[in-house]
């Protein structure tokens, strides 16, 4: 029977993913992990550095607004092992392109800020008001990403 020396507890789990151990209870019963979390005596979850990994990847996935029900879906195609890569490919392609999408419009607001910061330290450099645009001049074709 393994020992608490072992693995690693919720806690210590909790303190290198960021995330709250209500958090990882919640990842636990949602089934967003790969594998069932082994128990200690008393019943005391003990992880390994694989869950540590995985959860990881739970938080960057998590970060980038995919939705819990895709992640439980990617976290069930890899706890089955080799055999349907094509269906993970599919998923994290789909959220690529939903990430995308908002970096496009985070691009888009950010241009707003950046006008609107620019026109009131205009403002506020020169001591005088003024009407303000309400937006910057559009343009033509989108600005390049690079």
């Amino acid at each position: 029977m393994p020992s608490d020396t072992d693995g690693l507890s919720i806690g210590q789990v909790a303190e290198r993913t960021g995330l709250s151990v209500h958090t990882l209870r919640f990842y636990e019963r949602e089934g967003l992990l790969t594998r069932p979390v082994r128990r200690a005596a008393g019943g005391r979850r003990v992880y390994a550095e694989q869950d540590v990994e995985w959860l990881r990847v739970c938080v960057i996935l998590r970060a980038s607004g995919m939705p819990l029900p895709a992640i439980r879906e990617y976290a069930r195609l890899s706890a089955e092992g080799p055999g349907n890569e094509s269906g993970r490919l599919e998923l994290l392609r789909r959220h690529r392109e939903t990430v995308n999408a908002q970096l496009e419009l985070l691009g888009r607001s950010l241009d707003l800020i950046e006008f609107k910061v620019r026109v009131y330290e205009d403002i506020l450099d020169h001591g005088h008001g003024c009407t303000l645009p309400a937006e910057p001049p559009r343009q033509e074709s989108p600005a390049p990403a690079g």
